[in-house]
């Protein structure tokens, strides 16, 4: 086979193959919540505050839960970006960091939920809409 049909064959398996996937899954997930968040922060928690100034507290904490799994993702994106074949060290980072990513995540949104949902959904039009 010429070196470049194999360089070309090793290029895909790289691409197709479940770590790769895996990779560029948690790196695209990671982006969406960042973006995500950013746009909670920007437009949606100042319209909670006009809409009800006694949601201050509850909007402090989603606020810092933010923060909080930002920190979280960023490891998560720094653990998946040293995933290879032969890295055991980076495949544990990545389920250490995505077990916990996924209990801060999952408490915030419950809390979310529960103490701004009421508020949210008094607002007759989202924020940007």
């Amino acid at each position: 086979m010429p070196g470049a049909e194999l360089e070309a064959e090793l290029r895909e398996l790289k691409t197709a193959g479940p770590l790769w996937q895996l990779k560029a899954g948690c790196l695209r997930y990671c982006r969406f919540v960042h973006l995500h968040h950013n746009l909670e922060d920007a437009m949606l928690f100042p319209a909670l505050r006009d809409a009800d100034p006694a949601i201050g507290p509850v909007v402090d904490r989603l606020e810092a839960d933010h923060r909080r799994v930002s920190d979280l993702l960023d490891t998560v994106e720094a653990a998946a970006a040293r995933l290879t074949a032969t890295e055991e060290d980076a495949r544990a980072d990545v389920v250490l960091a995505l077990d916990e990513l996924h209990a801060h995540l999952l408490e915030h949104l419950d809390y979310e939920e529960l103490r701004a949902g009421p508020v949210l959904r008094t607002l007759e039009r989202l924020p940007g809409l």
